[in-house]
């Protein structure tokens, strides 16, 4: 354990009983020693550890590269080497919902709910320590029981290491650094490395700005006979993940007109395509993180060309192809998609 770890004092209460389950909800991208001394605290205060990992199915990224089996295989292995029955060990994967925060809070309920079968004798481990930290005043019906664990460990520092060739075996459990050191040879890891490269460069040719950047794009989901628009990308970031079409605000134009003109540039549709006037619904979406580019809002756009004929589409020069994909498959697979795209899509369907 890395000698940087201190632990508060435990209150009277924390001694006096074992709860029957403690929730412990992160991202664990990957789990570090910091994470195994929070749970290594909780599982001497509770007799079961739900551990509630979040941003399941998203796409891999360099904020978020391994998925929900890895992730729940990194962490069952470090609790294991550290004398942890599995039995004591229960996992709940959670998508992330930037848009919807009602549904984030109800798959973690449930998922919760499916391990406690109707017990209230349930406790939320955590430590306030900054506005990341704001879910834990969202579970009142759980006693909270503060993580008394100090550290300044990170899984961003990690994941900086990680993809920089540093060290990490000072930062991870011994479990956690051979995942690593298996996933630096497969293709995914050569794939984030290079997006890696390409974001650090991106922001270092901003970082003279006077002030942060904020940059502004245009989306558009096109929908028709039950299928929706989209491209697969050509280049980094987000090399071979699904995106609707769009782009960066042309500066010379509305915000619809930059929106319709890309669209016809990525996927090849021609003007016969009414866009104008299938217009149905737009929004703002504006989520702070949803973009490692930097802070990235996009107006997005909602065009429903009605039943039919689906129209012959063609990609775009920066695009690796263009499709129509059925609702049904492209909502079932958020893992897909680039940044919070599947999100803005859904949020257009689901609200009709």
């Amino acid at each position: 354990m890395d000698e940087s770890f201190t632990f508060g004092a435990r209150t009277a209460q924390t001694r006096q009983r074992k709860r029957t389950f403690g929730v412990y909800i992160g991202r664990f991208e990957p789990p570090h020693n910091a994470h195994l001394a929070v749970m290594q605290e909780a599982l001497g205060q509770v007799q079961k550890l739900i551990v509630v990992v979040g941003s399941a199915r998203g796409a891999r990224s360099t904020k978020n590269p391994f998925t929900f089996e890895e992730r729940q295989t990194m962490i069952a292995g470090m609790l294991a080497g550290a004398g942890v029955a599995r039995s004591r060990v229960l996992f709940v994967p959670v998508r992330d919902y930037f848009y919807n925060e009602s549904l984030w809070l109800s798959e973690v309920q449930s998922g919760v709910a499916a391990h406690t079968r109707g017990s209230s004798d349930v406790a939320l481990i955590g430590h306030l320590k900054d506005e990341s930290s704001y879910y834990l005043r969202s579970f009142p019906a759980w006693e909270f029981l503060p993580a008394h664990v100090v550290s300044p460990l990170s899984a961003t520092q990690v994941r900086r290491a990680h993809f920089e060739g540093q060290p990490t075996a000072e930062l991870v459990p011994a479990q956690v650094q051979d995942f690593l050191d298996r996933f630096r040879v497969t293709p995914d890891y050569t794939e984030l490395r290079q997006e890696y490269a390409y974001l650090a460069e991106y922001r270092r040719a901003w970082a003279a700005s006077p002030f942060p950047p904020v940059f502004v794009t245009t989306d558009a989901a096109v929908t028709r006979s039950g299928h929706v628009l989209l491209v697969r990308r050509g280049g980094q970031p987000g090399h071979g993940r699904l995106a609707m079409p769009g782009g960066f605000l042309d500066v010379q134009t509305s915000l619809l007109t930059s929106c319709i003109e890309k669209v016809r540039q990525e996927t090849g549709l021609n003007a016969a395509t009414p866009l104008e006037s299938s217009l149905r619904a737009q929004g703002v979406f504006d989520y702070p993180e949803r973009s490692l580019r930097g802070r990235t809002i996009t107006h997005a756009f909602h065009f429903d060309l009605g039943t039919g004929q689906l129209p012959v589409v063609r990609p775009g020069a920066e695009n690796a192809e263009a499709i129509w994909m059925p609702l049904s498959e492209a909502l079932s697979q958020p893992e897909a998609f680039f940044e919070d795209h599947h999100a803005i899509i859904e949020q257009f369907v689901l609200k009709g």
